[in-house]
């Protein structure tokens, strides 16, 4: 019976094609010839299809076409609909079989010869002139690095171009890029004008090398033509080394197998696995590797390595920008401003060479065109906000001036105010309050004259800004150097406050650290290590007690990694961060032989003196008041002369400051010995008063 209905079942299908209850034979190993025929096979087909998809493409420009003449017709209403509906009809199944196969609208407009794409590039830098000032130059290299694979016949699987973008911060890398890409993409030399980021500075340890992977990959996945990969300076060296690879070969072959599971890579179980990905290829993508400002191409060897120089297919920089163009640009952000408050907040403004002129007073070699860009949103930002919270007519006329203190705005011909009262303020910090703090730390007068003196320079830093002259803080990394417990820590500590009260840290918080925090305990381990504590500082202020601890030598590998990372840390970071070195004077001496960058680094290096006798008294009487007590009167001679013995004893092991405060609570715990065998009840004044009994000096 089984076999009459397999012979029935056989008989229906086609031979070759049909149903076959017998099992297959067992597959042939193949032959080379086989192989090659299979190749060629794929290869018609895959022609086959490319015709198919242009020849339909064709056929939707023509409908579309048709469509447009026939409105365009002098016929009875009635017969245009007839035909522009059967039409759109044909047109909507057209576009439906694109989308099948593939094709999006924009795909389907792009030029499809080389020679059609490269009329795109005609004039493409100089329209861009006009919105990235300052940079021709620049525009015409990425022109030409865009165009080069036209001209080098490169397939759409192989990688574009690998482009090295370097100048100055704010000069308009990534504006720049992000504008050619998009106006490419208008066009239609590009597929799609977005552009993908990724930034490598978030990879900073061994184990983000996976996340690295799974994030390019997503990546190159996407239809952005473009990905940037910028931080490559501030990676983990093993995120860096697969960087430098994936330039070198055009293609990152991976050290472990991966499979896709919902748009992610995850590790294989095995190399076997079906459908394993062992590589990454930018398959018809452009590869930008953007590097810090200010960096040059003989930096970027430097780190780098001259074999991913050599790998780039252009180098392209942008230059500094002068004076003229800053002006330019200003002009610019101030039409843009005065624009947006008469279309979006009906406000019609006047006084746009007053903005300008706070425009341009953002400007810093630190911050360059960013810093203008920020100080427009802010004033398009107050404005905004006087919209919300006044009651004003719409259209309401506003003049604005630049006074001492920024800009000034009269709405409607009324008073005169400060355009950015009603933003939010930022936090500052206390000035008067740190200050405070600062007077009552005892002695150290020399120190905390050099530390108050910082404000005023900032200030006529600001000045100058505000008038459009350099102004760039000087390098505020300091030694401190002295005895144990002679106030380094606290004044550190005052000093990272008072820095972010007067606004020359964004921050304020102060990372106190040893060797231990900063050096690994085996190797590869160090550097990350101390990039993590750098990372965690910026902002404020990174202070390193001990720090001739890190050099024990030349042979001190793990010592001397942690101080070279140390130092270009701070070269990266010259602008949000300040580290302070603390240790022995005659270690931190022996300490700046190191590396020879660090001495250069550290010009400010102030000499913390021992604490006197009378200072110390002054500090014990301090730290008793803190906790709630005082000193009775007849502990002040006991005392200086028992301060005084300790330091002629040896002010390096008494400890200074550190020695009063051990002696102040050992008198508090003897305290509340004294007064438990008391029988009789006591009042507060004594529960408070601290004895010469409870100090016992003579045993000390």
């Amino acid at each position: 019976m089984i076999n009459d209905i397999d012979k029935l079942l056989n008989s229906i299908f086609p031979a070759g094609k049909g149903y076959r209850s017998q099992p297959p034979s067992p597959p042939q190993p193949p032959t080379p010839e086989s192989i090659e025929r299979i190749r060629q096979q794929m290869d018609r087909l895959e022609r086959q299809n490319q015709s198919d998809i242009h020849r339909t493409s064709g056929e939707v420009d023509r409908l579309e076409e048709e469509i447009e003449a026939e409105q365009n017709a002098s016929q009875p209403p009635q017969k245009i609909d007839s035909v522009i509906e059967d039409t759109q009809n044909q047109l909507t199944e057209l576009r439906r079989r694109l989308e099948k196969d593939g094709v999006s609208e924009s795909r389907r407009g792009r030029p499809q010869s080389a020679v059609n794409r490269m009329a795109a590039f005609s004039g493409l830098a100089e329209s861009l002139e006009p919105k990235i000032v300052g940079q021709r130059e620049y525009l015409k290299g990425l022109s030409i690095a865009f165009k080069r694979p036209l001209v080098m016949e490169r397939q759409e699987k192989e990688v574009q171009g690998l482009i090295l973008i370097t100048g100055p911060q704010g000069s308009g890398r990534h504006s720049g890029l992000y504008s050619m890409t998009e106006e490419l993409a208008k066009r239609g030399a590009l597929k799609s004008g977005q552009v993908e980021t990724l930034d490598l500075s978030l990879y900073g340890e061994q184990e983000d090398t996976r996340l690295f992977v799974q994030d390019l990959y997503r990546a190159l996945r996407q239809e952005a033509p473009v990905i940037v990969l910028e931080g490559c300076e501030s990676c983990h060296p093993a995120v860096r080394s697969m960087v430098v690879r994936l330039a070198r070969q055009r293609v990152l072959r991976l050290d472990k197998r991966y499979v896709e599971q919902k748009g992610m890579l995850v590790e294989a179980g095995s190399a076997l696995t079906a459908g394993a990905v062992g590589e990454l290829c930018p398959s018809g993508k452009y590869l930008a590797f953007l590097f810090q400002g200010g960096w040059q191409k003989e930096k970027v060897a430097d780190v780098m390595g001259a074999s991913f120089l050599n790998a780039m297919d252009d180098q392209c920089e942008t230059q500094p920008l002068d004076q003229k163009q800053v002006r330019t640009i200003a002009a610019q952000m101030a039409d843009d401003v005065v624009e947006r408050a008469q279309q979006k907040l009906g406000f019609m403004v006047s006084g746009r060479e007053a903005m300008e002129a706070h425009f341009r007073s953002a400007f810093t070699a630190a911050s360059g065109v960013h810093g203008m860009a920020q100080a427009a949103d802010r004033c398009y930002r107050a404005l905004a906000e006087y919209r919300l919270r006044e009651d004003f007519p719409v259209p309401c006329e506003i003049e604005i001036r630049r006074g001492a203190a920024g800009l000034t705005a009269s709405f409607g011909g009324g008073e005169w105010d400060d355009l950015f009262a009603l933003l939010q303020k930022e936090y500052q910090g206390e000035i008067t309050k740190v200050k405070e703090e600062l007077g009552r730390v005892v002695g150290l007068q020399k120190v905390k004259d050099y530390v108050l003196a910082l404000e005023n320079h900032y200030r006529m830093v600001s000045m100058r800004r505000e008038k459009g002259m350099k102004g760039d803080m000087p390098s505020m990394h300091m030694i401190f150097t002295g005895n144990p417990g002679t106030g380094k820590t606290t004044i550190a500590r005052l000093v990272s406050k008072y820095l972010k009260a007067i606004g020359a840290l964004s921050g304020g918080q102060l990372v106190e650290v040893t060797r231990a925090d900063l050096v690994g305990r085996y190797v590869g381990h160090t550097a990350p290590l101390t990039t993590q504590v750098i990372q965690s500082a910026l902002g404020g202020v990174l202070f390193i007690d001990e720090a001739y601890s890190l050099y024990r030598g030349h042979d001190d590998s793990f010592g001397m990694e942690a101080i070279d990372t140390l130092v270009k840390g701070m070269e990266d970071n010259r602008d949000d961060l300040v580290v302070i070195l603390a240790g022995y004077s005659d270690e931190m001496s022996e300490f700046l032989t190191a590396n020879s960058g660090l001495k250069s680094r550290f010009p400010n290096i102030i000499e913390f003196p021992d604490y006197t006798a009378e200072e110390l008294m002054e500090i014990a009487g301090q730290i008793a008041q803190g906790k709630g007590y005082r000193l009775d009167e007849q502990c002040r001679i006991p005392l200086y002369h028992y301060f005084s013995r300790r330091q002629l004893e040896g002010a390096r092991e008494s400890g200074n400051g550190r020695m009063a405060r051990n002696l102040v609570e050992q008198a508090i715990l003897n305290q509340s010995k004294r007064i438990s065998a008391l029988e009789e009840a006591v009042g507060q004044e004594e529960l408070e008063l601290l004895k010469p009994d409870d100090f016992q000096l003579e045993e000390n």
